[in-house]
């Protein structure tokens, strides 16, 4: 079969030995997200048409004002996930605690747990910029037959045992990875299905692209605000071009595709950076590194980190291995 006409579906079949343990389990969790993933666009792509944009008047227990989208797309991903009773737990940016999930006769006998940031870069629905989904898959590793506890969920990276995130831009694709490389996957929207459009997606080693809200740039560690003059400096293949889009999955997706680093240091506003560690970061450096690129905390591998709380924050450095190689240096002389 040529690849550009390969399924989602057929290629998850194709690829089952890949899941460690896995006795099917883990090929319903993804289409379980495939199927979330179409309603979600289908509803992203008509932002400005219903009353689906816009602030709900609360807040997520980031203290960050919910957009419509994000609601919908939360309920959407957790009821989707939670119907096909293939979970025994669900963690999400727009919850303050984790969802148990009994499955089967409420046994509690299933295997994995997602953790998911429904909507990331939803302050962009407004103005019509790429948002995007990401999602983290692991093995749970509390006794079967009883619910989860946060044991479950408090796992470092390196225990995934698969990730993804899905972009809704010009067109929708579902990026993933198992540990077997990463694979992206674009939607025709016309009959309802995803292609292999991106197959073994690679960072480029070098890249020319830095990504940074550089207008908190006074906020930022001495490390950081040395790299960035590096990057600005007009030596050898620099300066670099500055791309900034705000919206985590656009700017990762771009860079992956392209070559370059995207930095979300600490600041004197952010002591412990932005980004959360469990549903953004995490599965975002294992699709990097399966990419062949590097993630990092600015001084260690992001994957490795121990997570405390379920919310937990962290610094975020990714892309081009020898981009975040150089970002760590600068970081190590002034550290």
């Amino acid at each position: 079969m040529n690849e550009s006409n390969k399924t989602l579906g057929e290629f998850i079949i194709e690829n089952q030995n890949d899941f460690k343990y896995s006795s099917g389990e883990l090929s319903r969790i993804f289409n379980s997200i495939r199927l979330a993933a179409k309603v979600v666009s289908y509803k992203v792509n008509k932002a400005g048409l219903v009353d689906i944009v816009g602030a709900v008047g609360e807040k997520n227990i980031q203290g960050e004002d919910q957009q419509k989208l994000d609601v919908y797309a939360n309920e959407t991903f957790i009821q989707t996930l939670i119907n096909r009773e293939i979970v025994c737990g669900i963690a999400s940016e727009e919850n303050d605690d984790f969802i148990t999930v009994g499955g089967v006769d409420n046994d509690h006998n299933n295997k994995y747990i997602v953790l998911i940031d429904p909507l990331d870069g939803s302050s962009n629905i407004d103005v019509n910029v790429s948002v995007g989904t990401i999602f983290s898959v692991y093995r749970r590793i509390t006794p079967f037959g009883t619910p989860v506890t946060f044991e479950d969920f408090l796992q470092p990276g390196i225990n995934q045992v698969a990730a993804g995130y899905v972009i809704y831009g010009t067109s929708t694709m579902l990026v993933y990875t198992t540990g077997h490389g990463v694979n992206g996957f674009t939607l025709n929207p016309a009959i309802g299905t995803f292609y292999l459009s991106h197959p073994n997606m690679k960072f480029p080693i070098d890249g020319t692209i830095y990504s940074v809200n550089e207008g908190n740039y006074i906020h930022f560690p001495q490390g950081v605000k040395d790299y960035i003059k590096y990057c600005q400096s007009e030596e050898e293949d620099r300066p670099y071009t500055s791309r900034y889009i705000g919206s985590l999955v656009s700017d990762i997706h771009r860079n992956m595709i392209k070559g370059g680093i995207y930095l979300y240091p600490t600041s004197f506003k952010a002591s412990k950076g932005k980004l959360r560690l469990l549903y953004e970061c995490n599965p975002m450096a294992f699709i990097v590194e399966q990419a062949g690129g590097k993630a990092s905390d600015g001084f260690s591998r992001v994957m490795e980190i121990l997570p405390t709380a379920l919310h937990e924050r962290t610094p975020f450095f990714c892309g081009s291995y020898n981009m975040v190689e150089k970002v760590e240096e600068f970081m190590y002389k002034v550290k």
